[in-house]
């Protein structure tokens, strides 16, 4: 890869998190849409989005996608407008939740409160900082 696409890569990757920061706060649920699964089952295309509140307080969804595959490194399936995830076996909606939570938080976060999903509590109950950054949102299908 050529320095400036890469450079263009780190500044696209960089604004992506930011948004993310701006759009999802710790605890949050992300919601996943199981969009396109190959014929073999090795690979899937899933989007990603959260709910918001309007200006004049109608609910309604952000597709958050296209910032997660950025911040998370991952391909964009635009046919079907999700984020490719190859692989089986294993709930990969749970993974794109998880490996964004490792993207916005590489160092880990502060303890939620009632409600963490960190792993640590079960073994430090008093754990105030959890280094694995994943478990900092919930997920679910919709």
């Amino acid at each position: 890869m050529s320095k400036k696409l890469d450079e263009r890569k780190a500044e696209a990757k960089a604004t992506a998190l930011e948004y993310l920061h701006s759009y999802l706060k710790p605890g949050q649920t992300v919601y996943v849409i199981l969009r396109h699964a190959s014929k073999s089952g090795m690979s899937r295309s899933i989007s990603a989005v959260i709910p918001t509140i309007s200006d004049d307080g109608k609910p309604g969804i952000y597709d958050i996608t296209h910032l997660v595959a950025q911040a998370c490194d991952l391909t964009m399936d635009t046919h079907h407008n999700g984020v490719k995830i190859v692989g089986c076996g294993a709930d990969m909606g749970f993974m794109l939740v998880y490996d964004l939570g490792r993207a916005m938080y590489p160092q880990g976060f502060d303890c939620i409160g009632d409600g963490c999903l960190s792993n640590d509590h079960s073994n430090d109950e008093n754990n105030a900082h959890h280094a694995d950054g994943g478990y900092i949102f919930r997920k679910s299908w919709l």
